[in-house]
């Protein structure tokens, strides 16, 4: 009688335990399309044995906890790999927004379109040509200045855009700030809810624990940080990284309230101190930014400021005030001086009929080959120099789209493996599914026969 019970009771916890399988194999199917969580496997373990007059018998299995099939540096690859992939596609897609502003077809041998800044440069030496060769022609000197008030105003469009496409750069950043102290607040709160819900089960906080790797990765899309685990060991992790001195910085960390973080125009600072990123969409941003926009900028306005100097000092030779082409120091103000009209326009300064002397400085300096070991702004001729600033900047927007392809590529691979380990797989939870249905379909017929035999013994035997 008493063996019957010892496998009634080894038969019923069987039974719980395979039904708990079930459950957590269910939630792991219902999950499959769900990227933040992580597959679940129940562990199971002996109940124990005891000493019986029949020698040692064992209790049965129980379904001891449910753990998380996850690999904590696969984890924290994916978080490093998400905060590269970031950076390169907000760099790239700066890059390429502002590709657009130029108003040029570029590719990567210089060859650009016959609309933006290009054609107005040869418009205008054009336009100066075409007044040496006719220099008491009305017409012509409409042209001209029709031309050349064109090209002034490209500079001041396209340095006015890039300057725009800086400030939207900012305003990325300002809303990253936010989401990242968002993230940092939740991060926090998660760290707080583990710490309570295991104080007696460390590791039992399943989903807790899926919904931090979830805003880990979120953070991780908009700066670089390091993840390690709370001194403390109550399930809560700390979250770090370097200021500009190579000094650790908590942004989370166990007991504490989150950093604040903060953008001063130049840099991401936590509670005032600045960071030094190496990944993250601010860090693209910036990279963006300071790097190759400002640079194209920079260029833009020396040609600008090359472009003034020389025409003017072809067209007023003399330096008299209020006779120059030309007014403005660069890119931002070039514009025509503004007693020029069709009337004061010159092409000479002799007042001799057919002289064309001043325009044809002018126009000559289409083909004049600018040094900046010679003291000027540029290198080659002002069409040269655009060509090559503009290439230039089409190499910076395929290196940049280049490399992202390749950081998008590494970061699925990392992905995929961790998938591997964590993933929930259809055909595998099915098969488990199986198994654990006969595991339990079996401990039900053992129950079964149990009770017939009871049923046999208590009255079939006349036991009272």
């Amino acid at each position: 009688m008493s063996g019957l019970l010892s496998n009634l009771s080894q038969a019923s916890g069987a039974l719980n335990a395979h039904s708990r399988a079930i459950e957590v194999t269910s939630n792991n199917i219902a999950n499959v399309n769900n990227g933040d969580y992580s597959r679940q496997r129940v562990v199971y373990a002996s109940r124990g044995t005891v000493l019986t007059a029949n020698g040692v018998e064992s209790l049965g299995i129980e379904a001891k906890t449910v753990v998380q099939l996850r690999d904590l540096l696969l984890d924290k690859q994916v978080t490093r790999e998400t905060a590269r992939t970031a950076s390169v596609e907000a760099e790239s897609k700066a890059c390429a927004r502002v590709e657009t502003l130029l108003g040029e077809t570029i590719d990567t041998s210089g060859e650009s379109s016959s609309a933006g800044l290009s054609a107005a440069i040869g418009d205008f030496f054009s336009s100066f040509a075409a007044l040496a060769a006719s220099p008491t022609d009305q017409g012509e000197k409409q042209t001209l200045l029709a031309n050349a008030g064109i090209l002034a105003e490209r500079f001041r469009t396209i340095d006015s855009n890039l300057a725009l496409a800086q400030g939207d750069l900012d305003d990325s950043i300002s809303q990253d700030v936010d989401e990242i102290n968002d993230l940092l607040a939740r991060i926090t709160g998660l760290n707080e809810q583990i710490a309570r819900f295991e104080v007696n089960n460390p590791g039992s906080a399943l989903s807790l624990r899926d919904e931090r790797q979830a805003a880990l990765e979120d953070l991780a899309a908009n700066m670089s940080f390091e993840t390690r685990a709370s001194a403390s060991g109550n399930g809560a992790i700390d979250v770090y990284t370097l200021d500009t001195d190579g000094n650790e910085i908590l942004l989370v960390s166990d007991g504490a309230a989150p950093a604040t973080v903060t953008f001063d125009g130049d840099n991401l600072l936590a509670d005032g101190t600045a960071l030094a990123l190496t990944g993250g969409s601010v860090h693209g941003s910036l990279a963006a930014r300071d790097g190759a926009v400002q640079t194209l900028r920079d260029n833009l306005d020396a040609l600008a400021q090359q472009l003034i100097t020389s025409v003017n000092a072809a067209y007023n030779p003399d330096g008299d005030a209020g006779m120059d082409f030309f007014s403005g120091t660069g890119a931002a103000d070039i514009a025509l001086d503004g007693n020029l009209t069709d009337t004061t326009l010159r092409a000479s300064a002799t007042g001799n009929a057919g002289a064309s002397e001043l325009a044809s400085a002018v126009a000559d300096l289409v083909t004049r080959n600018f040094s900046t070991a010679g003291g000027d702004l540029v290198n080659g001729t002002l069409s040269g120099y655009y060509s090559s600033v503009v290439s230039s900047f089409g190499q910076a927007v395929r290196s940049a789209e280049t490399r992202y392809e390749s950081q998008y590529s590494i970061e699925n691979l990392v992905r995929e493996q961790r998938d591997s380990v964590s993933g929930v797989s259809l055909d595998e939870e099915t098969i488990s599914l199986i198994n654990y249905q006969r595991a339990y379909q079996a401990a039900a017929r053992i129950i079964n026969v149990l009770d017939d035999l009871l049923n046999t013994v208590v009255n079939g035997l006349g036991v009272t």
